[in-house]
């Protein structure tokens, strides 16, 4: 099994965030357009792209993911998106007030990302290319299958982003099934000890951990 796709969107309007605590107006108003966008993106992305052909990616529950972020909001956070896609879970850590960056392997995905951010008034940046650091090497515990799945290889982003994994306070992930595990090694192994790390792994939900174990 790999990730459970939204065979259809909810309402995401205006008024399934009217309960989502914490938020102006403005704000509520601004994410509700984006989520729209987003899965409009999402539908066309799905029937151009991987009807004809395998692509890892697949939308994520972004009002889920936005729930998870509204407790984790304080001044001068930094938020990282492994994988970012089309840009929609970056940009609205941006909004709810993160200093907000997306990496993506997708080069074609990082230009869409970078539009939607435009249209939407976001200063949300956004960089092609690996979200494991050069020196990483997944070795699993055990001596087990050490293939890094959809992930994919390419040049790190953290160069071009200026910023190590250290210097983040919030990482958000949406792993295949299997990729979890290297994804928790590349947090403890890069990561700053008390970043949190949200994982959106399928029919468990949204999960968060710090220092490696789960949180909340």
């Amino acid at each position: 099994m790999g990730k459970i796709p939204h065979a259809a969107k909810a309402d995401d309007g205006l008024g399934t965030l009217e309960n989502l605590p914490g938020l102006d107006d403005e704000t509520r108003t601004r994410l509700a357009a984006l989520i729209d966008e987003g899965w409009q993106i999402w539908e066309r992305f799905d029937l151009e792209v991987r009807t004809q052909d395998f692509h890892p990616f697949v939308a994520a529950d972004y009002e889920q993911v936005l729930r998870a972020l509204l407790p984790l909001r304080a001044p001068g956070q930094r938020f990282l998106e492994w994988g970012s896609a089309t840009g929609v879970i970056t940009i609205m850590a941006d909004m709810l007030g993160f200093e907000a960056y997306g990496i993506e392997l997708d080069a074609s995905l990082v230009e869409t990302a970078r539009g939607l951010a435009a249209r939407h008034g976001s200063k949300a940046t956004f960089v092609a290319g690996s979200f494991l650091p050069n020196s990483y090497r997944w070795r699993p515990r055990g001596g087990g299958d050490a293939r890094i799945g959809t992930i994919g290889t390419g040049d790190s982003a953290y160069p071009e982003l200026g910023r190590a994994l250290d210097d983040f306070d919030v990482v958000y992930g949406y792993p295949w099934t299997g990729e979890e595990p290297m994804m928790q090694d590349l947090m403890r192994t890069f990561g700053a000890q008390d970043a949190r790390l949200l994982l959106h792994g399928g029919s468990l939900g949204l999960r968060v951990f710090r220092g490696g174990k789960q949180v909340g």
